[in-house]
């Protein structure tokens, strides 16, 4: 943390009204990191943060960094089974969450997580936890002189796949400086700017953006959680220039600006991550807010290689200093403007997968990083989103690229306010396309006839949903992500049943 000793009076953060200065933070990250020496962490071994943003997760970070042990956040969202199965595979030497949050893991049995070892920031109340404060009662003298090599691992980061069992992604503290070298570098930051975190820095988006605006010394306001209203006055308040969220929650700020509206004039720019922003969307934002929403692809196992895209749409930008390659199934690099998977090559590419060699041999080959999306190169250094390779519906042999129906979907009727597809298996084709959208209040189901009649007009036919179902809200993962496999099991249990007139979808 540079900036402790170039400017340690300077303001990094605000949390709850009350700045946080360099000086302060590294004085706690310090101050934990000889606590958790005396319960016995050594380099390696893991710590778990399950906790809000707050300052203690900053501290939390650094602390493990300080000591060479690996830093293994839970997420807030995460239940007792999905937390029981984690600690196992992890074994942490000591757990510090919010009591808030314990709960959902205060059961574990003692040889799973031993008491003693548990600590909670805030309140106790019989949990059978011990204080945060205990951890700045430290007896020892001096930390351990081992220092931990950059390639060693610093970081395990849970995704939120569709596999059953989670990946750890693995960074070192050489991936993770590659990582913010290449945000500073790239995502037009400023010293003079301003900038609300509401991102759980248990997820990567989070946790690299307060690592970057750190080093470079961007002072942010860091909220718990994200909240609506609190985020709409903290920009108001604070006169914020930038502003990062998920499509979703964009979507939840466009309609509470628009029933009480903010001084958002301060914003320079917002950017949007994680999944892909309806372009509707995108447009709305931009001049509700009067500040462009640019689309942001990231991967949590190569932070940085992309940047944002400066053009409405599923745009983004290679990096300065990045390497990629656009190739097709053989593995050979496709021809401008063709889509193809996209892989990266650099410094900031992670170390593997916690303990799942297979899983880390299948996405690390030769070298390259195989992110599963499929891209196509645009003009000069942009590339255009078209699916998860995953994802991809094949209709009788045909590509369907659900980011193009689901667009069409949302163009296609001003009552639709998101939509998403899924493929189902179909016994003469292969699969077929299956419809899901959300509607705006009000709405009645009975408008999705004419929603697949005007996107008729927009999609070939074997592209258009065979049935289309209203849902109130979209299934989503931790990172407020379409669950997909929670819609392919909706779409399985309804399949004959008809929702809205059936179209005619043979291959053209």
């Amino acid at each position: 943390m540079r900036q402790i000793v170039v400017r340690p009076d300077k303001t990094a953060l605000i949390y709850k009204g009350v700045p946080w200065t360099y000086g302060g933070l590294g004085a706690e990250a310090e101050k934990l990191a000889w606590g958790l020496a005396a319960m016995g962490v050594e380099p390696g071994d893991r710590v778990a943060p399950h906790l809000h943003n707050g300052p203690e997760l900053i501290a939390a970070y650094y602390a493990c960094f300080r000591l060479g042990a690996i830093a293994s956040p839970f997420h807030a969202a995460l239940k007792f089974e999905e937390l029981r199965s984690l600690v196992r595979r992890l074994r942490p030497t000591v757990y510090v969450g919010d009591a808030r949050l314990y709960e959902n893991i205060a059961s574990l049995d003692e040889g799973t997580l031993p008491h003693d070892k548990r600590f909670l920031v805030n309140g106790l109340d019989g949990a059978g936890a011990r204080s945060w404060h205990e951890l700045f009662e430290s007896p020892v003298k001096h930390l351990p002189t081992h220092c931990s090599r950059k390639d060693e691992p610093a970081v395990l980061i849970c995704t939120s796949g569709t596999s059953a069992q989670p990946k750890l992604v693995t960074h070192s503290r050489e991936t993770l400086a590659s990582s913010t070298a290449m945000i500073i570098d790239n995502w037009e930051l400023s010293v003079d700017d301003v900038i609300v975190v509401h991102l759980s820095m248990a997820q990567v988006c989070g946790l690299m953006s307060v690592l970057s605006f750190i080093q470079l010394g961007v002072p942010f306001v860091l909220l718990e959680t994200f909240d609506v209203d609190e985020c709409l006055e903290s920009i108001e308040r604070y006169g914020c220039t930038w502003f990062m969220a998920f499509p979703a929650q964009y979507s939840a700020l466009l309609e509470r600006q628009r029933s009480r509206e903010r001084d958002l004039s301060s914003l320079r720019i917002c950017i949007t991550a994680a999944d892909v922003c309806p372009l509707e969307l995108q447009l709305q934002v931009s001049s509700a807010f009067d500040a462009p929403l640019y689309n942001l692809w990231e991967a949590t196992e190569v932070v940085g290689s992309l940047t944002f895209g400066t053009k409405p749409g599923p745009v983004a930008r290679i990096s300065k200093g990045a390497k990629i390659r656009i190739v097709n199934e053989a593995g050979d690099d496709v021809a401008p403007l063709e889509a193809g998977e996209l892989l990266v090559q650099r410094s900031n590419v992670f170390l593997g997968y916690w303990n799942d060699p297979e899983a880390t041999a299948e996405s690390l080959r030769g070298g390259w990083y195989h992110t599963g999306d499929i891209m196509r190169r645009g003009n000069e250094e942009e590339l255009w989103y078209v699916s998860r390779k995953k994802d991809i519906i094949v209709v009788g042999g045909a590509n369907v690229s659900p980011l193009e129906v689901e667009e069409a979907l949302v163009a296609s009727h001003s009552l639709v306010v998101e939509a998403a597809v899924v493929g189902i298996s179909d016994e003469v084709l292969g699969q077929r396309v299956f419809g899901f959208v959300r509607l705006a209040v009000g709405a009645k189901e009975s408008i999705c006839a004419e929603i697949l009649r005007n996107a008729s007009s927009k999609l070939a036919n074997y592209k258009l949903p065979v049935r289309l179902k209203v849902l109130l809200d979209m299934p989503r993962s931790a990172l407020s992500k379409v669950d997909r496999t929670a819609l392919k099991a909706v779409a399985a249990r309804v399949t004959r049943q008809s929702c809205a007139k059936v179209f005619d979808v043979s291959p053209r």
